[in-house]
Parts: C-alpha cells; sequence; structure tokens
C-alpha cells in the first residue's frame, strides 16, 4: 500500500479495536493467557498506544483480558471453579428472566424477535460465524430485555459479556451454530405459546453446550 493511502486510513477507534480483538477471542485466534501485546497491536491496527490501552481497558471490563504486574494484559482464562460459578449465576439470572416475561408474548413484540432471529438464520445459513455472534447477541439483548426489568437484563448481558472467552471452543462450530438457531426457534415458539415451563427450561439448556465445550478444549491447564 502506498505510503500517502496510509497516511490518509484513519485511526480505529478503542471501541472498534475492542471489538475486534472480541471476535478474536470467541473464535479461537487469541487463547487463555495469551499476552496481548501493546507494540503489536499499535502496529496491527496502525494506532497510538494511547488508544491501544484504551481499547484492553474496554475489554478489561467485558472481562475478557486481566492485568497482570510484570506481565501486561493476557486473555482471561477460567479456572475450573470459574467457569462452573459463571455459568451457574447465568442460569439462575437466565431462568429468572424467563418466569418474568409477559406470556404469551404480544405479537408486535415476538416480530422483532422473529426479525432478529431471521439476521442470525441467514448468518448461519450462510456459514458466517462472524455475522452469527453479532446476531446472536442482539437477539439475546433484545430476548432478555422482554423480562422487564431492565437491571436484570443488564446483568445479564454483561455476564453474558464475560463467558465469550469460554465460547471459542464452542461458537465457529457449525453444528453449534446449527444448534443455536434450533433452540431460540423453540425459544420464539414458548413464547408466542405461554409455555413458561418449557421456556425457562430451554434458556438454562442453552448456556450447556459452551461450558461444556470449553472445559474439553481447555481441561489441560485449568485449575481447579
Amino acid at each position: 500500500m502506498p505510503q500517502a493511502a496510509r497516511a490518509e486510513a484513519p485511526t480505529p477507534l478503542p471501541a472498534a479495536m475492542a471489538a475486534a480483538l472480541e471476535e478474536d477471542i470467541v473464535f479461537g485466534r487469541l487463547h487463555p493467557r495469551e499476552r496481548l501485546i501493546e507494540e503489536e497491536l499499535a502496529e496491527r491496527f496502525a494506532a497510538s498506544r494511547h488508544n491501544v490501552r484504551a481499547a484492553l481497558a474496554v475489554l478489561e471490563g467485558m472481562g475478557l483480558v486481566e492485568r497482570i504486574p510484570n506481565r501486561g494484559a493476557l486473555v482471561k482464562a477460567y479456572s475450573l471453579a470459574e467457569v462452573e460459578q459463571l455459568c451457574a449465576l447465568r442460569d439462575l439470572l437466565e431462568t429468572q428472566a424467563a418466569q418474568q416475561m409477559p406470556l404469551p408474548l404480544p405479537d408486535a413484540e415476538l416480530a422483532v424477535l422473529r426479525g432478529l432471529q431471521a439476521v442470525h438464520d441467514a448468518a448461519v445459513a450462510a456459514s458466517d460465524a462472524r455475522a452469527a455472534f453479532r446476531a446472536n447477541l442482539a437477539f439475546h439483548r433484545a430476548f432478555f430485555a422482554r423480562c422487564g426489568n431492565a437491571f436484570l437484563a443488564e446483568a445479564i448481558e454483561r455476564l453474558a459479556q464475560r463467558a465469550h472467552a469460554i465460547r471459542f471452543a464452542d461458537f465457529p462450530d457449525p453444528a453449534a451454530l446449527a444448534r443455536s438457531r434450533a433452540e431460540h426457534h423453540a425459544m420464539l415458539a414458548a413464547l408466542a405459546s405461554g409455555d413458561r415451563a418449557g421456556l425457562a427450561r430451554l434458556c438454562g439448556n442453552h448456556l450447556a453446550p459452551s461450558r461444556q465445550a470449553y472445559l474439553r478444549a481447555q481441561s489441560s491447564f485449568l485449575t481447579a
């Protein structure tokens, strides 16, 4: 690329850099305990060290990166106990949200969720893991917002962000994407029919595959 073209390229904002690194973690291009070296990131993104540090701070706030004295920033690695605790808390909150949703969900609300799921369907059909990841986030954000408790929905989203670090072994798998798509449609059917017990069960079961895949992939170094 000519020097002039490089000079004219816009400097990425910390949020954009953080989003790119978030996807690297989700899709296994960055692994648990891998160092994130500021100089290398500054070169990769053609960004200042200040913006790189800001991006790492965003990831740290999401629970995807941890800073260790004398080692710098590392991709977060969860212990066996932490994985179990995180998944247990997500199960508790998400099933509670399901218990609070108005059922059957009004048609207008269902239409919004079905529209978001159509985007996810298309991404899965195209085997576009990145688009499926973003569409999955949008679906779940809107889905849990229907519980009517903004604080509960926010807590669920924050825990889901922390869980990105344990999803890399599962998310790019086409079979896992297809399973997630089928479960989303089952959730929509439960919302439409008013099946609260089924909805709560689906919310809990939806988390299990990512947990199991992470534990299998990381059993060589996870600690008790």
